[in-house]
């Protein structure tokens, strides 16, 4: 396989991208752009606070997206140069950038107003899997929330649907790391940000008080949708 055909597959298809794009060059390597949030910045208050979500959309999840449009640029004259090496080095870039607007595009669906929905629990085939894998919607957010606090630095917590073993878990990803880093097979239903940036304006160090609140605005209809597709 060509190089730049290489490349390509592993730094755009191994993250899962289903977002706007446009292509770079003609080598077919695909930019990204910031996705619109489906409510105002203000609308999970008290959960997580506006300011939060601003920051968090307009300044975190924006810098993903350019660092990795310019990873990607560098990316396409490294490969018309021929130069393996610096086509190596960019790959970290690629991941951790590329994984950054995975994992933020899945996480602003993840959420909901509660006026709209959100924290409802999660009902039909989802919530019937959650207890046959679980025991209960409670040890499933019990699980969530405890491995959540425990991750040492930075990360995401999933609720994954296993393809190869058609159940749930619960998985944990360092840093940006999208879940599919950890298997193919896992398809995310649930990611929920622990990085700092995602509660530390309200919450201050008490990462256990985000998790514990953040439940108040989830989207469990969205969750449910994409196991029902997956499952089909």
């Amino acid at each position: 396989m060509a190089l730049r055909a290489l490349v390509a597959r592993k730094s755009l298809g191994g993250l899962g991208f289903r977002s706007e794009a446009k292509i770079l060059g003609a080598r077919g390597l695909q930019t990204v752009s910031l996705p619109d949030l489906p409510y105002d910045y203000g609308a999970l208050e008290p959960a997580i606070s506006g300011e939060i979500m601003e920051l968090h959309h307009q300044k975190h999840h924006q810098a993903y997206v350019t660092n990795y449009n310019k990873a990607l640029e560098q990316l396409e004259g490294a490969i018309a140069k021929g130069d393996a090496s610096a086509v190596v080095k960019l790959q970290s870039a690629i991941k951790f950038n590329g994984g950054g607007h995975v994992n933020h595009s899945i996480f602003w669906k993840n959420l909901t107003p509660a006026r709209e929905g959100g924290g409802e629990l999660p009902h039909r085939s989802l919530g019937w899997a959650i207890d046959q894998n679980f025991g209960s919607f409670e040890a499933l957010v019990a699980k969530i929330n405890a491995e959540g606090a425990a991750l040492q630095g930075s990360g995401w917590v999933w609720l994954a649907l296993d393809k190869d073993f058609k159940k749930l878990v619960v998985e944990t990803t360092a840093n940006q790391d999208p879940l599919v880093t950890k298997g193919a097979n896992l398809v995310p239903l649930l990611g929920i940000d622990v990085w700092e940036h995602a509660y530390y304006l309200q919450y201050k160090n008490v990462r256990p008080d985000y998790l514990k609140n953040i439940w108040k605005v989830i989207n469990w209809k969205y969750a449910g949708g994409v196991y029902e597709k997956e499952i089909a």
